[in-house]
């Protein structure tokens, strides 16, 4: 990511975090920063101080008119082809990660027929329940390190629908939870390294 456009990742961090309104509408910058990246986007990694700052902030709402933007459709698309990339081949990824403190993440539907990547919108965990399972856990900006981190074992996901703007709830279980919990942390600017001490290095 040239110098330019990582500037404009986190200017549009900042500007989103000195919004008051939960539903502040995209900002120019966070425009640019949408428009200017390349289909694979740049992943913010946790050794940056200035991405550390954009990964630990609480990210905003989209608007019900962002959500039918062509900003947010090409945000979406650009996740995806990310997350997916050989380069990261991640199951899971949030706006944060992409230098966008907005409430957007994509996840590796595991349970689902084809195993698809689906975009969430607004995503808020609205219950946990279950046993309390350990499993592993990796993070696309955490290179190098894995950890065991507690999770519930099932999650009801409230999410808006950008077709219909009506709002959607989701029973998951299993790794996929797992997967849901991990990615709305990072809207709250949560780590998953914040929930377990039992890390261990890896090589990448």
């Amino acid at each position: 990511m040239n110098t330019l456009l990582k500037s404009a990742a986190v200017c549009a961090a900042f500007f989103a975090i000195l919004c008051c309104s939960g539903h502040a509408g995209l900002t120019r910058s966070e425009k640019t920063l949408i428009s200017s990246s390349d289909s694979l986007m740049h992943v913010l990694v946790v050794s940056d101080s200035s991405e550390l700052a954009v990964l630990r902030a609480r990210s905003l709402d989209f608007t019900d008119a962002d959500l039918r933007s062509s900003e947010f459709a090409s945000l979406v698309a650009k996740m995806k082809y990310t997350v997916q990339d050989p380069s990261q081949d991640g199951v899971g990824i949030a706006a944060p990660q992409v230098g966008l403190n907005r409430r957007v993440i994509i996840v590796c539907r595991l349970d689902l027929p084809g195993e698809p990547f689906i975009a969430y919108a607004n995503p808020q965990i609205d219950t946990l329940w279950g046993d309390t399972l350990t499993g592993r856990e990796g993070c696309l900006s955490i290179p190098g390190l894995r950890g065991n981190v507690p999770r519930s074992e099932f999650a009801v996901i409230r999410h808006k629908d950008p077709a219909t703007l009506q709002v959607v709830r989701d029973t998951v279980s299993g790794y996929v939870a797992r997967i849901f919990q991990h990615e709305i942390d990072h809207l709250e600017g949560i780590l998953y390294t914040d929930r377990t001490s039992d890390l261990w290095e890896v090589e990448e």
